[in-house]
């Protein structure tokens, strides 16, 4: 982002660890007790006006209204105002309550900004608005909007919006919807990311997400989100002296004459170059079709990880059995799915999307979808295993409740096969090593990151995913 002239550079944070509001809380608290009283207001205003501004392209001339409620995120938005309009903006706010933050209200009319408590009658002032800031509801408001705010985002109806930290509405520690919200284009958030946004369907409504760092003291998070940087620490890379066993080896037990490509996909997310070696058993005519494909693909012997279920037909539970019965890791996906019972060795990895996950829990998939969070952790914790919700926003859940979302990939990837080629991915990763909560979030965000590139703004099919692995490894950060 271009520095506006006049104020101090503002860090912009990568997208990493997702905490609670109460987390947020007890960290502000720490911090304000050693800061002289609305130092940390101000730093929060201070990135939000440059945002703002960046957005716009300049600030001098350009409209902006201030949709102000009685937390301190309409304080944030109301200091911010001040400084948009000392810089030129035209700057109106809104109060939606009659509590709004006094001292931020005297400085934005002391900048030579408007505000008045609004009224269902009201309009802009003057010309439509460039840009809405929501100042409604802060971290600690409940989901979903009250009438006024309704009404009053109604009136700026097609205007893009700046929320303050989250748009207002969501559940800001659950990233569900439950009633009317904001959608913004860009939020601006402060000291760290929270959970809504990261998780769907709150994630979705919150735009481009930029963090600014106010100088948090924070714990470990709950939700995180691997960025290139950890998956190159995290990635299986081969000693000098590997060799192909060391490196590990992986079977894959999917497909069947019914679905011979979910073998062939399955087997090409495996044979992406993450571990040593590569078997299939199966269907014959399948594997037939495997070694055409993949000559450097073997046949049965000892492997460090399976891969079962991927258009398995009626022989998925005979393949999953197998695959259990060798105690080593497993990836269960499709049509396996339906045949785990009870709790699986903790070393298991199941892969179910949204109606997947529906089946096995007893619910409907639409409930999966208005709360992934807490049904993958759910399945996560009953099941015993890690729990890998595919997605927009992928969800990875271990037994412990840690959760990692993966915000890599595209929308082109909504494509038949895909699902096979991430399962292969993952069991190539568990061979090689990597625990199972780190091989399904490594295998998620390098699946999401190659359809990105493979993509290129394009179409693409799940073929094209597993080739452009090993370019996507290529571009990793190195690592020291």
């Amino acid at each position: 982002m271009e520095h506006p002239g006049g104020h101090d550079p503002v860090r912009l944070a990568p997208m990493r660890s997702a905490h609670t509001v109460e987390q947020v809380r007890a960290a502000e608290a720490e911090l304000m007790a050693r800061l002289p009283d609305g130092v940390l207001m101000q730093r929060a205003a201070a990135g939000l006006a440059y945002a703002v501004v960046d957005l716009l392209g300049g600030a001098y001339g350009r409209r902006v209204l201030l949709l102000i409620g009685s937390g301190n995120n309409g304080g944030d938005a109301l200091y911010a105002g001040a400084r948009l309009a000392r810089r030129g903006c035209r700057v109106e706010a809104w109060l939606l309550s009659d509590r709004a933050h006094e001292a931020g209200v005297a400085a934005l009319r002391s900048a030579g900004g408007r505000a008045e408590r609004w009224s269902p009658q009201a309009r802009p002032s003057q010309d439509a608005p460039d840009v809405v800031v929501d100042g409604i509801v802060g971290i600690g408001g409940r989901g979903g909007l009250g009438s006024e705010a309704v009404a009053a985002l109604a009136a700026v109806r097609g205007v893009p919006v700046v929320a303050v930290d989250n748009p207002s509405g969501v559940g800001v520690d659950s990233g569900e919807l439950d009633g009317e919200h904001v959608r913004a284009a860009v939020t601006i958030t402060f000291g760290t990311h929270k959970i809504a946004h990261l998780v769907d369907p709150a994630a979705a409504a919150c735009g481009v997400v930029q963090l600014v760092d106010i100088g948090l003291d924070l714990p470990p998070a709950p939700v995180e989100a691997l960025q290139s940087d950890d998956v190159a620490t995290l990635l299986p890379r081969p000693r000098p002296d590997a060799h192909k066993y060391t490196r590990g080896v992986v079977g894959v037990r999917s497909g069947s004459a019914a679905y011979p490509g979910a073998g062939l996909l399955s087997v090409a997310g495996a044979a992406t170059g993450l571990c040593g070696m590569v078997r299939y058993v199966g269907d014959r005519a399948v594997a037939d079709r495997v070694r055409e494909a993949h000559p450097e693909v073997v046949g049965e012997g000892r492997v460090q990880a399976w891969v079962v279920g991927s258009g398995g037909g009626e022989h998925a539970g005979r393949e999953l059995a197998a695959a259990l019965e060798d105690g080593v890791p497993v990836v269960v996906d499709a049509d396996a799915l339906a045949l785990v019972g009870g709790r699986p060795a903790p070393s298991t990895v199941l892969t179910p999307h949204a109606g997947e996950l529906a089946a096995m829990l007893g619910t409907e998939r639409a409930e999966i979808e208005t709360r992934p969070l807490h049904h993958v952790r759910r399945a996560a914790d009953e099941l015993g295993a890690v729990v890998l919700l595919k997605g927009r926003h992928t969800l990875v859940a271990e037994p412990e409740g840690r959760v990692r979302v993966s915000t890599t990939g595209v929308p082109w990837l909504a494509t038949a096969g895909a699902g096979d080629v991430l399962g292969g991915l993952v069991g190539a990763l568990l061979a090689a090593g990597l625990e199972p909560f780190d091989a399904a979030s490594v295998g998620s965000w390098l699946h999401g990151a190659a359809a990105t590139l493979a993509s290129g703004g394009g179409p693409l099919v799940a073929g094209d995913v597993a080739r452009h692995v090993p370019a996507v490894v290529r571009q990793l950060p190195s690592r020291a």
